[in-house]
């Protein structure tokens, strides 16, 4: 059986199609754009054209904009889907998530296989997906190459929190002739910085901890949360549909669980 995941971001949309739990046979990522109902019809015929109808299959929406996704059968949260895709891709039951989305942070807590504990950043977005991209256009730069180019810098800090003054403290930078790489390095650790704080936050737990979201793809800033946790994070090429992967698990447990009743 075919199940649908359908995550619309704050930044961008995820879908994910997985066969009988366990295979990852279809995703997909977009930006969400101004409209998520206009985002969710894309996915839509998206999955009509790969043959995988929302109007057959159990579909479950999660995200900022899932209540704008008519064809799904039930929406559920963000933090439940994280854990549950976190949990099915890095094959683990014991796992602190670490999920830097474009608008919040999030610190999740997996014992057993569900969720136990989680933490929010607050209404900032500094430390978020959408602070590196604020930057990046500073520099004039997309943000994976701001990424690479922080492997080769240093020196250079950033103290405020916020993203207003940050953006000041860069165009200060910028103007003294600071070099790109020095200011890419702050950037980086900035948001490394306040992304450890968090989670340092969240007391005990046992296992491995992962990087789900958009930016679990960029190696230097892995590497950099490594060091500054003390312990190794992992990352896997579908870390960033985690959101959409554990919709789509929960569409099949909610199938599954409604075939049980009748």
């Amino acid at each position: 059986m075919y199940s649908i995941g359908v995550d619309i971001g704050s930044t961008c949309a995820k879908l994910a199609v997985v066969e009988d739990g366990r295979e990852l046979v279809c995703h997909m990522v977009m930006p969400t754009g101004w409209s998520s109902g206009d985002t969710a019809q894309a996915l839509y015929d998206h999955l009509e054209r790969q043959g995988y109808s929302p109007g057959n299959m159990p579909c479950v929406a999660t995200g900022y904009g899932r209540l704008n996704v008519p064809y799904a059968k039930k929406t559920v949260t963000e933090i439940t889907c994280h854990g549950r895709g976190a949990c099915h891709i890095y094959g683990a039951g014991q796992l602190t998530v670490i999920d830097i989305g474009g608008q919040d942070t999030k610190i999740i807590r997996i014992e057993n296989g569900a969720v136990s504990d989680f933490l929010m950043n607050d209404k900032c977005s500094a430390g978020t997906g959408r602070f590196l991209e604020i930057m990046a256009n500073t520099l004039a730069v997309r943000p994976e190459e701001l990424c690479r180019m922080a492997a080769e810098g240093g020196g250079v800090s950033i103290s405020s929190m916020c993203t207003v003054f940050a953006e000041s403290e860069v165009i200060s930078l910028i103007g003294r002739g600071e070099k790109r790489e020095n200011i890419a390095f702050a950037v980086v650790d900035s948001i490394v910085k306040k992304v450890s704080s968090q989670a340092g936050r969240m007391a005990g737990g046992q296992g491995a901890v992962c990087l789900t979201g958009g930016l679990c793809g960029y190696p230097y800033l892995r590497q950099s949360l490594s060091d500054a946790l003390g312990c190794g994070v992992r990352t896997a090429e579908e870390g960033r549909y985690a959101g959409a992967v554990g919709a789509a698990l929960s569409a099949l447990a909610l199938e599954k669980q409604q075939s049980a009743e009748k």
